[in-house]
């Protein structure tokens, strides 16, 4: 899971780029709305709920933007929309394996939307399972280093809690757990008082793509070109970041 970190640090970069197209409140109110819908608006017993309203306070949306969402997904406030969630498999150039999460109003528009873009690339939508085996869904914890922050007393929180794996870099701190243990690995390290970079049901890559710089370039940028549509929400790769690429990237 190596490359993983990487990704982590560039998703984060990319955070204040979306914000500031707004981007970023669109698809936290969908994520709200579907989970308010088909959970129910109480958080308490909603924890999917919780996790999406968890984030919306991290982006620093509004209390009343929150509270509407989960109203008109409730049938409690006007104009409710229904999305779909769906997932979509395809690659992108170089044959590297993409799982496109996306919550859309219109399904048919979506996947055209996404069929062309990967066309235009070089890239192509998968069939069937074609790249989902490719992946596993798991619990995707991170923290960031700080003097506040001990990676053996994470570590042992992480662990003893259900955590699969903890893997400690330069800047963070990555948690990966099973499906069913998330949920307590996630509160376990909220009592001890840590702070939560990252908290979500991700899709990890088995194994990693490794390709030149300007080819790994070249993938990113479709990625983002993928997640800048307003129907997807998230797009996971196999892709492996190398040092200089990232550095590029950073420095950009």
């Amino acid at each position: 899971m190596s490359g993983h970190s990487k990704w982590a640090t560039i998703k984060r970069a990319k955070g204040a780029n979306d914000a500031k197209r707004g981007a970023l409140f669109t698809r936290l109110l969908r994520e709200i709305t579907v989970a308010a819908r088909e959970g129910g608006g109480d958080q308490e017993s909603n924890f999917r709920l919780r996790l999406a309203v968890d984030k919306a306070r991290a982006a620093n949306m509004p209390k009343e933007n929150v509270e509407r969402a989960i109203a008109r997904a409730t049938g409690q406030g006007d104009g409710a929309v229904n999305y779909e969630e769906l997932m979509y498999e395809g690659y992108g150039p170089h044959k590297v394996p993409l799982m496109i999460k996306v919550l859309t109003d219109n399904r048919n528009r979506t996947v055209a939307e996404i069929r062309r873009m990967l066309q235009r690339s070089g890239g192509q939508l998968g069939e069937g399972s074609s790249v989902a085996w490719q992946f596993n869904r798991k619990g995707y914890i991170v923290l960031e280093r700080t003097d506040k922050v001990n990676s053996d007393d994470v570590f042992e929180v992480a662990v003893e809690s259900g955590a699969e794996d903890v893997v400690t870099g330069d800047d963070t701190i990555e948690i990966y757990t099973d499906i069913d243990s998330f949920r307590g690995v996630r509160e376990a390290l909220l009592k001890k008082g840590y702070q939560l970079a990252t908290a979500e049901l991700s899709m990890v890559p088995t194994t990693q793509t490794q390709l030149s710089p300007e080819d790994t370039r070249q993938v990113l940028g479709v990625i983002e070109t993928l997640e800048d549509l307003d129907d997807v929400q998230q797009v996971y790769s196999n892709l492996e970041i190398s040092d200089e690429v990232l550095s590029h990237m950073e420095a950009a």
